[in-house]
C-alpha cells in the first residue's frame, strides 16, 4: 500500500519535510471539516467558544492568502479583496446567510491552491532561505520562517476542529483515511 498524497515523506529534504507536513496538516484539517452542510458549518457546538468549522474555513484561507500572497510574495491577499477593511475580522470567522457550504469550501480550496502556486514560484526562485516581502522590526523573515508559521496555525486549528467535529456528530481521529481523497467534492 502506497503512502497517501498528503503524507511526509520518512527520509527527505528540509523542503520535503516541510512542504509536507504543512500537505499533512492540511488534509487532516480539510477531512475534519468534511462534508458539513451550512447549518453545520456555521453552528457553534463548544459553549465556551465562539469558533464554528465554516469560520476556521475562511480563518485559514485568509491566512494563507496572507502569508503566501502578502508576506512572502508581496501580493494583496486574494481573500480579502471583495471583504471591507473594517470587517475582515468578523467575517473571517463568521459563515453569513448569504453563504452556503459550498462557498466555503470551494474559498478555502482556492486560497490553497493560490498558496501551493506561489510556493513552487519562490521555491523555484530561491528556496526556504530567500527574504520574504513583509518587513517586521527592521529584519524580512524568510520564506521558511512564514512557511513554518504557517504550519503552527494549521496545528493550532486542526486540534480546535478536532474538538468542533466531534461535538457536530463524532468525527474523531488524527488522519484522513488511506483513500480519502484530497480535495474531495462535497
Amino acid at each position: 500500500m502506497t503512502d497517501p498524497p498528503w503524507e511526509p515523506p520518512l527520509a527527505g529534504t528540509d523542503v520535503e519535510h516541510a512542504v509536507g507536513t504543512l500537505e499533512r496538516l492540511r488534509a487532516t484539517f480539510r477531512w475534519k471539516a468534511d462534508g458539513l452542510d451550512v447549518d453545520q458549518l456555521r453552528s457553534r457546538p463548544v459553549p465556551s467558544s465562539e469558533l464554528s468549522v465554516g469560520g476556521l474555513l475562511k480563518h485559514l484561507a485568509v491566512v494563507e492568502d496572507d502569508v503566501f500572497c502578502w508576506r512572502m510574495a508581496g501580493q494583496p491577499p486574494v481573500t480579502w479583496l471583495s471583504v471591507p477593511e473594517d470587517d475582515v475580522a468578523r467575517w473571517q470567522f463568521t459563515v453569513d446567510e448569504d453563504e452556503s457550504a459550498d462557498s466555503v469550501y470551494a474559498l478555502w480550496a482556492a486560497a490553497v491552491a493560490r498558496s501551493r502556486s506561489t510556493l513552487g514560484r519562490l521555491l523555484a526562485d530561491g528556496g526556504l532561505d530567500q527574504p520574504g516581502h513583509l518587513e517586521f522590526e527592521d529584519a524580512r523573515p524568510s520564506v521558511r520562517r512564514h512557511l513554518h508559521d504557517l504550519i503552527e496555525e494549521y496545528g493550532r486549528h486542526t486540534g480546535h476542529l478536532d474538538l468542533l467535529r466531534e461535538a457536530i456528530d463524532g468525527r474523531a481521529g488524527e488522519d484522513p483515511p488511506h483513500d480519502w481523497p484530497l480535495l474531495p467534492p462535497r
